[in-house]
């Protein structure tokens, strides 16, 4: 047999053998299970390296052949590989999946999410985060009442001020947890980390509008005062909360009650319209029925409708404002304008009920 047969063989030998290793190594660190869609949680504990992430998903019968995995972990590149829970399954190959580790990829993620609405109160807040967290509503609400922690906070965020701490104001940070759908992707979740991440939303809203907000009449916390009442009393459109906006500032500027019983719904921690006597007669400085000019702070989560509404308030000779039961809100220059607005477009018994 020739030299150059003998080569040739060789070199097929050779690369039948590479061929054979590459595909072993290819289905080594492909899917377990390509038809398996289960999810599967796994943990990556901070500081770990690419070895023991890839015992921890083998662990967790992810891994198809353990040893081409590693191998795959030396040479894949993975160099910032982010600790995190996050939810897998078996039809992902290894690449997908360290890949995904590698750059902390949110659609991997594994995430608890909660709403807080527009208009909520910090105590309906407080039972939307009770309700996907080991924390109670009290617990939520205490932290979130504790001045020294508020303390710290105002140290940290620019529209925070000293004046949440008034001693009138029922909860220091009523108002200033931005409306929004949250993720909570840490393990171990603290009633501080997701306060932040409200209050970076916020943060980042009110930042935008800094300027404005400093040029207006008002400090920051007067002016989220105003837009939560704002929120409450009906913004469903930007010209309705502008609007809205326009009559309460005319009343203000005539050191008037703003009338408002949504301040009054406020002070008994409910929503309603058929607010009782006693109720509208309280004493509480939040009823903006009694007292003029603004009450001690907001009453609710403040969208972005009801900051810009403030913000570029209607300029009009309004004075009053209904909201009738359909939704519509009438607006009136005088009481007698306002009161016939009001038989005009009565609430029903089973416009209440509703």
């Amino acid at each position: 047999m020739s030299k150059l047969k003998v080569l040739f063989i060789i070199l097929l030998i050779l690369v039948a053998g590479v061929s054979a290793g590459l595909f072993l190594y290819l289905s080594g660190i492909g899917a377990v299970d390509s038809n398996d869609k289960e999810d599967i949680t796994v943990t990556i504990p901070e500081g770990s390296g690419a070895s023991a992430i890839v015992e921890i998903l083998d662990d967790a019968g992810l891994v198809k052949n353990p040893t081409f995995a590693k191998i795959n972990a030396r040479i894949g590149g993975y160099n910032s590989l982010q600790a995190n829970t996050y939810v897998f399954n078996k039809s992902m190959t290894l690449p997908e999946m360290m890949g995904a580790i590698n750059k902390g990829d949110f659609d991997y993620i594994s995430k608890t999410s909660f709403q807080l609405s527009e208009g909520f109160r910090l105590t309906q807040c407080a039972d939307a985060l009770a309700a996907v967290t080991p924390y109670s509503s009290e617990e939520i609400l205490a932290k979130w009442d504790d001045k020294e922690y508020v303390r710290e906070l105002i140290g940290k965020y620019w529209f925070l001020t000293d004046e949440v701490l008034n001693k009138d104001v029922m909860h220091p940070l009523e108002g200033y947890l931005f409306p929004d759908t949250y993720y909570i992707t840490e393990t171990d979740p603290t009633v501080e980390s997701i306060t932040e991440m409200a209050l970076d939303e916020m943060d980042e809203v009110l930042t935008e509008r800094k300027a404005q907000i400093e040029q207006s009449d008002y400090s920051i916390h007067e002016f989220l005062t105003l837009a939560s009442i704002v929120t409450k009393e009906g913004c469903a459109t930007e010209e309705d909360a502008a609007h809205i906006a326009g009559v309460f500032i005319n009343r203000l500027n005539k050191d008037m009650s703003l009338g408002s019983d949504v301040t009054v719904c406020y002070i008994f921690d409910e929503d309603r319209v058929d607010l009782k006597v006693s109720q509208l007669d309280s004493d509480s400085p939040y009823n903006a029925r009694k007292v003029s000019g603004l009450i001690p702070g907001p009453i609710c989560s403040v969208p972005e409708i009801a900051i810009d509404g403030v913000l570029n308030y209607a300029d009009t000779d309004d004075m009053f404002f209904y909201a009738g039961p359909d939704g519509t809100i009438y607006y009136a220059k005088t009481n007698e304008e306002h009161e016939k607005n009001v038989s005009a477009h009565p609430w029903t018994e089973e416009d209440l009920e509703q």
